[in-house]
């Protein structure tokens, strides 16, 4: 049954609502964001990152033309909603502001102030299982403008640090033509020691490194996991490869990994939005109990434990 508290202050973040189905509880901010900024077994090990004042924010003369003087924008860790193709000062909206919010029978629904300067209207709801550790995300963005928009909605999860990230590689046999997309950001070096790139699976280990780096995959499964601690977080999403279009070079799945987290990414569809249209992409979360041990840079591996997940 679900039972809902709200929180005057959850670490430094503020007043938060908290959620729970008995088998996995979250906390999303309310006078900021929103973001959810944890999710976790009951009383278990947080997957968010939350170390907040660790994160560079970004001001400057671009953010005060296009948003208001002294406009700043803050990382704030958790899981957060925006618009792809990443643009800059755009898409680093100021979400500072009090979020509204307004319960519903399995979850809730959270609305922060409209982006007026960019002409979108963003919105979080949260729908949890009746009984088992599984949340749906459900992310609404709708054009405000009078005139249409081309964006992909984008969900991204800064997950804590320490973790392994597993991505199912696509191995569908095509013959003489290629199978799989993977898109690398300049920044990134292939030799780097996180990244695994096997024949089923790709791996990225968080690591205190001082250098980013950022890959994309035309994720068939629509799968990604990761493993922190004793736990497994698993997201799922609609993917529509090879069919469907995508920003980046055609990837439903990018993330980035730096000294502090690694950022577990996933993208709806690449489409116009008339004004007043909303676009909505899901993301289906489950907690796992951590089945074995596991080698990050060995398919065989990875699979085993992937098919102990229950």
């Amino acid at each position: 049954m679900l039972q809902t508290n709200v929180l005057a202050s959850f670490l430094d973040y503020g007043k938060c609502l908290q959620l729970t189905n008995g088998a996995v509880e979250a906390v999303v901010t309310l006078d900021i964001g929103p973001r959810i900024v944890s999710f976790s077994f009951p009383g278990g090990e947080n997957i968010m990152n939350t170390q907040k004042d660790s994160f560079e924010p970004l001001s400057g003369e671009a953010f005060d033309r296009h948003f208001y003087p002294g406009a700043t924008w803050n990382n704030f860790g958790g899981h957060r909603l925006w618009i792809s193709p990443e643009t800059y000062p755009d898409t680093y909206y100021p979400d500072c502001k009090p979020v509204e919010y307004r319960l519903t029978d399995a979850g809730a629904v959270f609305t922060p102030a409209p982006q007026l300067e960019n002409g979108v209207a963003h919105e979080i709801e949260l729908v949890l299982d009746e009984t088992r550790p599984q949340m749906q995300v459900r992310h609404r963005v709708t054009n405000l403008s009078k005139e249409e928009k081309q964006f992909s909605v984008w969900a991204l999860t800064v997950a804590a640090q320490g973790g392994t990230e597993i991505i199912p590689l696509n191995t569908h046999d095509t013959g003489l033509l290629h199978n799989r997309v993977i898109a690398v950001w300049p920044y990134t070096d292939l030799r780097d020691e996180r990244i695994y790139l096997g024949g089923r699976y790709a791996t990225i280990q968080q690591k205190p490194i001082d250098r980013a780096l950022k890959l994309g995959f035309d994720n068939h499964s629509g799968t990604a996991y990761y493993l922190l601690g004793e736990t497994v977080f698993r997201v799922q999403y609609a993917a529509n490869h090879p069919d469907g279009r995508y920003p980046d070079g055609g990837v439903s799945f990018e993330t980035y990994s730096c000294a502090l987290f690694t950022e577990i990414e996933t993208l709806s569809e690449f489409k116009t939005v008339a004004p007043g249209e909303t676009a909505f992409h899901t993301e289906n979360w489950t907690l796992y109990q951590k089945p074995c041990d596991l080698d990050a840079k060995d398919d065989d591996s990875i699979e085993r434990f992937l098919q102990q997940l229950a």
